[in-house]
């Protein structure tokens, strides 16, 4: 057998496992011996290139654009996943992958007994912390097979190239114990890392963010269990297709019954959220009053404002909220396009269901008596003493974007123009008319084509506190005095009123529902609490990306199956419509239609302009969505002569066992 022969830089050996795993399509296995000698992984320096070098699945917030297809986000586009039989099974691909896992296992199999025989060189704490991120790394990516697939293999080691054991190891577990072994895995990361990173900085992984993803996990699945319980699409429900495969037959709860797993979750939850909500204090927002001031004080205000510049810094290490982000260097060459591409946002933009569910500054939803909301006929209007979050990164024409001009600004738009709705301009596709400016950079010289520096945040730690505030009630049904706590403390940051139990009583679930999906679960209304604990924290997690994931969790889309949801966008038959050449603003005329016919609705519907389009009745949903399915590529490969029925895979609910077919049955 062939040995790797590393003389130098340790990174060319982890670019070879990387470039040997991908090109396997079963479980991405390479014989042991074949890719590493014995010379490597074995001094802290070296386990710290290779756990650095997985860092690249983490998902960075980037242009706050990652609630895309969602009843928050939308772009001129739409998902098959929201046009029942447009999304099908696939031939091969999708997320039955084991190619990170595989990186994962091979670096703690082989490293963790080394490091317990003292066989690696340099400071143990060191070592146990870079031990501690790939197990941290293993459980996120687990966590992304758990939401996309629910049951999944448990993989712990590299496997030996044999049919027969790989077809063993590609039994999918319950879901309930791939989470408990995700939790594991964090327990373990949690022991070994440090407080701070070896490097001193938040550009590693630390033990808060592991006890945040702890908490991310722990309610993701206790929430799911509960309202998917009595469906097929949790262990043990009815027509589960983990029972159809005798290794599952006979499955029991750990905890003795599914109400069992949910408490357990939920309180796993709520201790990981607070361990970190009680260490970490959020950054202050200074600009909550809420004045009505120049668009150059505005800019200026909010280039001092620790809240708003916590998204646009190009140095986060100093925001003590941020507990993971992204660095850049231009000298290094190590850019991005985040500046320009925020400004520009093209092909997205914020729904009017989402900004309605904005409160005011004195707590009251804009639909409630007293209010004082101003109306939705120009944009300046809706941000007029909302919530500061919407006030904040809502922009309206006329605002500053450039406080420093620069001659490298090449993309820089130095004044927040109209709303390109026509997709006129290309690069400034503003298809909803509602334009965030969240991660607003105002100097120029970060708006060079990819040639920003501006770092990008991985974890914050404001979402431990939101993940503590929805546990608690979940698990108890009321809030206790964290709770309520760490809500004010969220609610007087956003510059608005902390009594939120103003804000639960003036609240009209049947005026929320049109906006907002996570009015319900399961089809039917959640109570007024529970609803707001969720409108708060899709507000506060602006474009970052949590919504799909709340969503499917919550089982927040089955009303969806029979009431079709039209995205709307701004109201722009009305005053804004004078913004645009009314010979432009054409409808009714097929495929040269440019917007929404008015008599449909005053707002402008993104999807319904052209009848030809797959979107044009509305969102619909079907059950069999809320998972992934299975490519059939891994079915054959795992079976008895290409018999799908006899691998050990199953399908997920409603999918069948065939190439580019849609749900059935659902």
């Amino acid at each position: 057998m062939n040995r790797l022969k590393i003389k130098s830089m340790m990174l060319a050996g982890v670019a070879m496992l990387a470039l040997h795993a991908c090109n396997k399509t079963f479980l991405e296995r390479e014989p042991l011996s074949d890719v590493t000698p014995e010379n490597y992984l074995v001094e802290e320096s070296q386990l710290a290139a290779y756990a650095i070098n997985r860092y690249g699945t983490l998902t960075i917030f980037e242009h706050f654009n990652k609630d895309m297809h969602t009843d928050v986000q939308a772009g001129r586009t739409y998902d098959n996943r929201f046009v029942p039989g447009e999304w099908k099974v696939g031939q091969s691909g999708g997320e039955w992958s084991f190619t990170e896992i595989f990186q994962c296992n091979y670096f703690l199999q082989t490293v963790v007994p080394r490091f317990e025989a003292g066989e690696i060189a340099g400071n143990a704490s060191t070592i146990g912390h870079y031990i501690g991120e790939m197990y941290f790394l293993r459980a996120w990516n687990y966590f992304q097979k758990l939401q996309s697939l629910g049951d999944f293999p448990i993989i712990k080691t590299t496997l030996p190239d044999q049919m027969d054991v790989l077809r063993e190891a590609s039994k999918r577990m319950p879901q309930t114990e791939v989470a408990r072994f995700i939790l594991s895995d964090l327990d373990s990361a949690i022991m070994l890392m440090n407080d701070v990173a070896p490097d001193g900085n938040k550009n590693r992984l630390s033990k808060a963010c592991a006890q945040l993803l702890k908490s991310r996990v722990a309610l993701y699945e206790g929430t799911f269990l509960k309202y998917f319980s009595g469906t097929a699409f949790v262990p043990n429900g009815p027509d589960w297709p983990g029972k159809s495969k005798e290794y599952n037959a006979s499955y029991n709860f750990p905890s003795g019954s599914i109400e069992g797993e949910i408490e357990f979750f939920l309180t796993q939850a709520m201790e990981a959220a607070k361990a970190v909500a009680d260490a970490v204090p959020l950054v202050a927002n200074t600009m909550t009053a809420r004045a009505e001031t120049s668009n150059e004080a505005f800019a200026l205000a909010s280039e001092a404002n620790p809240f708003a510049q916590m998204f646009s810094e190009t140095d986060l290490s100093g925001y003590s909220e941020v507990l993971l982000w992204r660095d850049y260097d231009l000298g290094l060459g190590i850019m991005n396009s985040i500046p320009n591409g925020i400004q520009e946002h093209n092909g997205w933009g914020y729904t009017r269901g989402y900004i309605n569910r904005f409160v005011m500054a004195n707590g009251l939803p804009i639909y409630a008596s007293g209010s004082g909301y101003a109306g939705d006929d120009y944009i300046e209007d809706v941000r007029r003493d909302r919530d500061g979050r919407l006030w904040l990164f809502l922009a309206q024409p006329g605002q500053i974007n450039i406080l420093h001009p620069s001659p490298l600004g090449t993309h820089a738009t130095p004044i927040v123009i109209i709303p390109d709705i026509l997709n006129l301009l290309g690069n400034h596709d503003n298809p909803t008319g509602y334009i965030a400016r969240k991660g607003c950079v105002y100097d120029g010289a970060q708006h060079g084509n990819g040639r920003g520096d501006v770092g990008s945040i991985v974890f914050r730690a404001a979402e431990a506190y939101l993940n503590y505030l929805e546990a608690c009630y979940e698990k108890n049904g009321s809030l206790d005095g964290t709770a309520r706590l760490y809500w004010q403390q969220i609610r007087q940051r956003a510059g608005v009123d902390t009594g939120f139990q103003k804000t639960i009583d003036a609240t009209d679930l049947t005026i929320e529902a049109t906006n907002d999906w996570a009015v319900y679960s399961a089809g039917q209304p959640v109570d007024k609490v529970l609803y707001n604990i969720r409108r708060e924290r899709s507000c506060e997690l602006m474009g970052e990306g949590l919504r799909y994931m709340d969503l499917r969790r919550w089982r927040a889309m089955d009303q969806l199956i029979d009431q079709p949801y039209h995205v709307e966008g701004f109201k722009l038959w009305g005053p804004m419509q004078e913004w645009y050449d009314a010979d432009m603003l054409t409808y009714g005329i097929g495929d040269r239609s440019a917007v929404s016919d008015p008599a449909l609705s005053p707002y402008l519907r993104i999807h319904q302009k052209t009848t030809t389009s797959l979107a044009y009745n509305g969102y619909r949903w079907t059950m069999a969505h809320y998972f992934n399915a299975i490519a059939i590529q891994h079915f054959l490969i795992t079976s008895d002569g290409n018999d799908v029925n006899s691998s050990p895979i199953y399908q997920n609910p409603g999918w069948p066992t065939e190439a580019n077919a849609g749900p059935i049955g659902f």
